[in-house]
């Protein structure tokens, strides 16, 4: 068996940018609880406890950003880079969740007529201001690696959707200082709870792909098994799978079928590269055989091809993670 190992795309170093959102977070949890408290806001309040739910999201990013670096040892030989696919999941889960709780909040003061805020509309304006500040300044720490680790951008997404709640908080509060529209809090929470329910159920869905040892988004199987194919002497690819190791790490194991048995350290250095390259692969393991001498993972046998409607041989050819 025949490996080759890229390590050139770890992910950037941001226990610095997690520390400093944590700071400012826990800060402005407490200002506004003070607040809230002070003035009586059921708004400042619930927004403090949602910005507390987002502390405990940028400690589990970090946590999984930080378990992600522990070198492999005997018993655990990938090292627990998966922990950062874990902590996305949570990131996400607990994002769901927080918004699910605005709404439902959103929606008992939409149904009650006592509530009144707009002699309150100014402090919550100015606290509001605050969490936008913070917010947005916490987001942009984690701006520059959001495209290439998802862990990073849960905890990008979280920050982003908190001072875009800030700012709906300003705009309410403003208009119903100006207007005495007290339903209008209400429905700009309902309003930005769903924009943000929307963008972060893409990030659930894939870290619980991800979970799974699903494809990582943007790898093509069947080019990738295409490109392998089409290397010097290959005749056949089975038995290849493609994972995620961690948020910004991904893994592929193949068997390549060579019948003149040719397979020098150059043959696999470049198919390597290749796979990195094209599909930025970091970590490539190839086994090269004569003859097939092991039963395909996953495929159809022979003649399932011919007893199945094309539709439905298609779809499996394309959802099937062995070639």
């Amino acid at each position: 068996m025949s490996a080759g190992h890229e390590h050139s795309h770890a992910p950037a170093n941001f226990n610095r940018a997690f520390a400093i959102g944590i700071v400012l977070n826990i800060v402005f949890v407490a200002i506004e609880a003070f607040y809230g408290w002070r003035v009586n806001s059921l708004a400042l309040l619930a927004d403090a406890g949602h910005n507390l739910s987002d502390v405990a999201g940028l400690v589990l990013a970090w946590g999984g950003a930080l378990a992600g670096r522990i070198r492999p040892d005997a018993r655990h030989t990938y090292g627990w880079k998966r922990a950062s696919i874990l902590a996305a999941f949570a990131n996400a889960l607990l994002l769901l969740v927080a918004m699910g709780a605005l709404a439902w909040e959103a929606i008992g003061r939409l149904l009650s007529s006592e509530v009144s805020l707009q002699e309150q509309g100014v402090t919550i304006m100015v606290v509001a201001g605050i969490g936008i500040v913070i917010n947005t300044a916490t987001a942009l720490l984690f701006m520059r690696g959001r495209e290439k680790d998802l862990n990073i951008r849960g905890a990008f997404l979280h920050m982003a959707a908190d001072a875009l709640v800030s700012a709906g908080v300003v705009v309410a509060a403003g208009l119903t200082l100006w207007m005495g529209w007290n339903w209008l809090d209400p429905v700009v929470s309902l309003g930005i709870a769903f924009v943000i329910l929307w963008g972060t159920w893409d990030l659930f869905k894939q870290s619980l792909h991800m979970l799974f040892d699903g494809v990582p988004r943007g790898i093509d199987l069947l080019a990738v098994r295409d490109c392998l194919a089409a290397l010097p002497g290959v005749s056949r690819v089975h038995d290849l799978h493609i994972w995620a190791m961690g948020t910004s790490q991904t893994a592929l194991t193949a068997h390549l079928v060579m019948p003149q048995g040719h397979a020098d350290d150059a043959f696999l250095q470049n198919a390597t590269e290749q796979m990195h390259d094209q599909f930025e692969i970091t970590h490539v393991t190839l086994q090269v055989m004569k003859e097939p001498f092991t039963t395909p993972c996953g495929e159809l046998p022979e003649n399932a091809t011919a007893m199945k409607p094309a539709a439905v041989v298609a779809h499996e050819h394309a959802h099937s993670h062995a070639c």
